[in-house]
């Protein structure tokens, strides 16, 4: 009988020492507009108001208060963190319905898959 309470306490003492914020699931979360510097290379001045968001797609952010200014902002949660590489924001400016300049960082334009194999193939030539 001894060896039963002595075996439970062991086991419900080892549970408790668990922390269980660890057994939580906490999920990726992406926020905002991923625009990426190969769209931003895309923009060029003068652009109307309707191919800069072909481009770049809607705005995040309006502001009633600015309305030649446009925010493109993204952020990325991971684990419950903020990832500080991915909190980007780029601003878009125009004068009356032309692009006139654009400011901040965009995200890298993601690796192709012919790109990303390509070095691997030229590693193996002897």
């Amino acid at each position: 009988m001894r060896a039963l309470i002595f075996a439970a306490v062991i086991a419900v003492s080892g549970c408790s020492s668990l922390n269980p914020m660890d057994w939580t699931h906490k999920m990726e979360i992406q926020q905002g507009n991923y625009v990426t510097q190969d769209a931003v290379a895309k923009l060029k001045p003068g652009m109307t108001r309707s191919q800069v968001r072909f481009l770049l797609g809607t705005p995040l952010l309006t502001d009633a208060f600015h309305a030649d200014r446009w925010d493109y902002k993204y952020s990325d949660v991971q684990k419950g963190k903020l990832d500080k590489d991915s909190n980007k924001l780029l601003t878009v400016y125009f004068k009356g319905d032309t692009l006139d300049r654009v400011e901040g960082s965009s995200q890298p334009a993601p690796i192709k898959p012919q790109e990303a194999s390509a070095p691997a193939q030229e590693a193996k030539k002897p």
